[in-house]
């Protein structure tokens, strides 16, 4: 035992200045965040209560107020325009039960305020609501469960498949071999056409429209205001890609604009937040084709006279950019063989000098871009 003992010992030297070293120092820290979420004197008891009103679930004066209606705690398909619960508690968590209970009686935004009319809340409710968004600003968003049907059929399938197969050359139990050639044949269609469906999707979303940084409105800004598509995406002209655009694009409006219709100053305010701290928008790319695809703005935009919308779809409709469920490489291929080309006053096609002579001397009146290499394969894959 007195020998074992040094060697144990020296075990516990590389985790004991490891903990003193790193985890020590931290401590205060995690103790001085933990006490800007969590208030003094909180029980389980207050916590709960605060969900409950959150949820709707307690009257208050004969009125159930459904915070969570508006307030999504959970990651959605669906444009909320209302920010999600976690927003607001990040916001108000270093703040007062009073700043709370302005914004909660009194917010700012037509549509808000609509929703928000006749509100009333006593202190200990507002307390109780305070202690609650801010157990969320820990807790954060939660993902929704995947939906893994598809999946799942095809494991069935497969197995399926395995099973029959095994027991047709090896076990051989069931001697109707009509049932073995109905399960092979079954299982080998669904598998085949769900490897061959999978493998078209790649790269290739239809519909998808993820949740940007700040809500903003393609209807509103490009529908309702009018806004040029190339004021916003000035690169789309010139560059192969259209381009974000800079925070200072959005003050030469929002200095003025600080609240809307929809969302009050909530959603402005990030883009104020981000210009007068100098921190870019992460926005959420919709349109992102694989590496292999060579794709250019100008060429389309300038050479071509092609419309935001016959790519994109009706943008100025779009309360949210959604990816065209049509934005295949067939739709390309099927685009090139049926566009015609403007070759009138266009300079990039003056390096099709026979085409060109072929036009003037009438003897063709049509040219599409596939006259011209655009099926080629290597025009957009090299």
């Amino acid at each position: 035992m007195s020998r074992s003992f040094p060697l144990r010992f020296r075990k516990l030297i590389f985790p004991a200045l490891l903990f003193s070293v790193i985890i020590l120092p931290a401590y205060p820290n995690v103790l001085q965040n933990q006490d800007t979420v969590v208030h003094e004197s909180v029980t389980h008891e207050d916590l709960v209560r605060g969900e409950r009103l959150f949820h709707g679930l307690v009257y208050l004066e004969n009125k159930s107020i459904y915070c969570i209606g508006c307030h999504n705690i959970k990651f959605s398909d669906t444009l909320n325009w209302n920010p999600n619960a976690i927003e607001i508690s990040q916001k108000y968590l270093g703040k007062s039960e009073e700043d709370l209970s302005k914004v909660l009686i009194n917010p700012t935004g037509i549509r808000m305020a609509g929703v928000h009319k006749g509100f009333q809340f006593t202190p200990e409710e507002i307390t109780l609501l305070k202690i609650y968004m801010d157990e969320l600003t820990v807790r954060g968003m939660q993902q929704q469960k995947p939906v893994v049907t598809n999946l799942l059929l095809f494991i069935i399938a497969l197995i399926f498949m395995l099973g029959s197969l095994v027991d047709l050359m090896i076990t051989k139990r069931i001697k109707k071999i009509w049932l073995h050639m109905g399960i092979l044949t079954i299982a080998g269609a669904y598998i085949t056409w769900r490897l061959v469906v999978d493998a078209i999707a790649v790269g290739h979303s239809p519909a998808y429209g993820p949740d940007q940084p700040v809500k903003f409105s393609h209807a509103i800004h490009a529908g309702q205001n009018r806004t040029d598509c190339v004021y916003c995406h000035s690169y789309a002209p010139f560059s192969k890609s259209s381009g974000f655009p800079a925070t200072n694009v959005c003050m030469n409006c929002h200095l003025i604009v600080r609240t809307g219709k929809l969302t009050g100053a909530f959603e402005i305010a990030k883009v104020i937040d981000s210009y007068e701290q100098m921190k870019p928008i992460q926005w959420v790319r919709v349109y992102n084709l694989p590496d292999h695809v060579f794709f250019s703005h100008a060429q389309h935009v300038s050479a071509g006279g092609v419309a935001c919308q016959e790519c994109h779809g009706s943008v100025q409709e779009m309360g949210r950019i959604t990816l065209n469920d049509e934005m295949t490489m067939g739709w390309c291929i099927d685009c090139h063989r049926t566009r015609n080309v403007n070759f009138n006053n266009n300079k990039f096609y003056s390096q099709y000098t026979d085409m060109a002579e072929k036009i003037r001397n009438s003897e063709t009146a049509n040219v599409t871009v596939e006259m011209l290499g655009g099926t080629e394969c290597m025009k957009c894959h090299y």
